[in-house]
């Protein structure tokens, strides 16, 4: 992991987070909530993991993993499912591949003009969101 993609940003901008949850199965009462919420994000390196902490007031997830292992993730917080999971770097973007039953599932980090970027997707949905870094 590129050393850059390291530490904790807050969220500056979110969009579609609404019809990516929707893609996902989440209910109108938490999605409101969801969309209300200034989400931080932390990654850290520890070794040969990696952990990435999505922090708000009302939900936290936290989950780690090692670089092109695949493994079982538990999306608890979130839509409540299992996946297998496997993160890999595709040039400068860390990419996970989330297979479950949700279709085209996955998201990507990449780090462009001191900005965090993440790219959620799921069924043809896609939510853009942009983090700065927190001193």
């Amino acid at each position: 992991m590129p050393a850059s993609l390291c530490g904790t940003w807050e969220i500056l901008s979110n969009i579609n987070l609404e019809g990516y949850m929707i893609a996902l199965g989440i209910g109108l009462s938490t999605r409101k909530i969801a969309l209300k919420l200034k989400q931080r994000k932390v990654i850290e390196q520890v070794r040969d993991k990696y952990v990435i902490k999505t922090l708000s007031t009302f939900r936290n997830y936290v989950f780690s993993f090692r670089m092109d292992e695949e493994f079982d993730e538990f999306t608890k917080g979130l839509d409540e499912r299992h996946c297998k999971s496997v993160v890999t770097w595709e040039g400068n973007r860390m990419v996970c591949i989330q297979k479950g039953e949700k279709k085209n599932r996955g998201w990507a980090h990449w780090i462009e003009d001191d900005k965090l970027h993440l790219e959620l997707y799921c069924e043809g949905q896609t939510c853009k969101q942009v983090f700065k870094r927190v001193a």
